[in-house]
């Protein structure tokens, strides 16, 4: 009997015990449970929740900022002084760093082949002078013969005339020939064509010279006008509205630490450069003293006021995501609605904003994020 117990028992031990066991399981489950709901009761919803957050009221106005780029001085006059005729140079009168007044002499060539031209041309044009006189002596002399009747034919007459007028445009030919020689002579001296400073000098006495590309590569002289400079600068595609005639700015350049010059804005472009998609502007400089040169380089400082009212808002209010660039505007009940916006100018924290559902006397968010759902409850 005593055996049989103890095989029962030992029969029922496992039994129990698994018993027990789903009893505690089921126990613990349920306890979990309940406390789940009862937080989920306690806790509510995040969206549900009106966040308490700072607002302002959208106005207009103008904001004003400004461009610094760099610009580069050139001399509001330069050229090149090619000789016009193959030459030798014969006689320099100044030479690098040389004030010279327009019309000035600079140089003298010489070319003994034009001399024999000219000579030549003025000889044709006496022999064709004696032609025409004699030409034009028997045409008289047959016209007033042919006054008595019978005596010339009118063919003879017609003819006279013909040979008179034919050495009369032969005559003509050669002081044309004669003249565009004694012109070409007047090239074998360079003058100024404007008052200014020779800033490079090429060539010494007795050196060939010629046209660009013909006689010598490089020119006589580079003749600069330097008390009157412009200032050049590209600007921007994207703020060339802002650009105005007759605009004042400042810049300064190295050789000139701690100064600041102005300059007026003078011309501009009107067109975008193909390459930098910027507009050329420049300006007049009126240096003093050669303390701005040509080639010197500037760190301009363009101010860029606003021409229109356009809706400032703070740097903050603007939620710049990879999907969208918004404000968040307080609706009439007080529910986050996200309004997309463009940007434009940015300074000393305030932004440029342009939107076509934004008014004026909207509330909006002064410190905007993602984290202000849209349709979300304000206070």
């Amino acid at each position: 009997m005593n055996k049989m117990k103890n095989k029962t028992t030992s029969a029922l031990l496992p039994a129990l015990c698994l018993v027990v066991l789903a009893g505690m399981f089921n126990s613990c489950s349920s306890s979990d449970g309940e406390e789940k709901a009862k937080r989920a009761n306690e806790t509510p919803k995040k969206d549900s929740v009106a966040v308490p957050t700072a607002t302002f009221q959208l106005v207009k106005g103008q904001l004003s900022t400004d461009l610094y780029v760099p610009g580069e001085l050139i001399a509001f006059q330069q050229v090149d002084l090619y000789a016009k005729v193959n030459s030798f140079v014969k006689k320099l009168y100044v030479d690098i760093g040389s004030e010279v007044r327009e019309g000035q002499l600079l140089a003298t060539m010489e070319a003994p082949e034009l001399q024999s031209q000219l000579a030549s041309a003025e000889s044709r044009v006496k022999s064709q002078e004696a032609i025409f006189i004699a030409s034009k002596a028997n045409y008289d002399r047959i016209v007033e013969t042919s006054k008595t009747p019978g005596t010339i034919s009118q063919n003879d007459v017609d003819q006279a005339d013909a040979r008179q007028k034919s050495d009369l445009a032969q005559l003509d030919a050669a002081k044309a020939a004669y003249k565009e020689v004694a012109e070409t002579l007047k090239y074998l001296e360079i003058q100024a064509p404007f008052s200014g400073v020779i800033s490079a000098r090429n060539v010494n006495l007795g050196a060939i010279v010629g046209p660009s590309g013909k006689g010598s590569e490089l020119p006589i002289f580079t003749l600069q006008q330097q008390n009157h400079l412009r200032l050049v600068v590209s600007v921007p595609e994207a703020l060339t509205g802002y650009l105005r005639d007759k605009q004042e700015v400042s810049f300064s350049v190295k050789s000139a630490p701690g100064r600041h010059f102005t300059a007026t804005v003078k011309r501009l472009a009107g067109a975008l450069d193909s390459r930098l998609r910027a507009e050329r502007t420049e300006m007049d400089v009126f240096p003093k003293n050669k303390e701005l040169l040509p080639g010197m380089v500037a760190e301009v400082d363009l101010p860029m006021p606003a021409r229109d009212s356009v809706f400032v808002v703070p740097a903050t209010a603007i939620v710049n995501s990879t999907e969208r660039i918004a404000v968040i505007r307080v609706s009439s009940d007080h529910k986050a609605e996200w309004v997309d916006v463009q940007m434009g100018r940015t300074q000393s924290g305030k932004t440029e904003v342009y939107g076509s559902k934004l008014k004026e006397g909207d509330t909006i968010v002064t410190h905007a994020n993602e984290e202000i759902r849209d349709g979300s409850p304000l206070r």
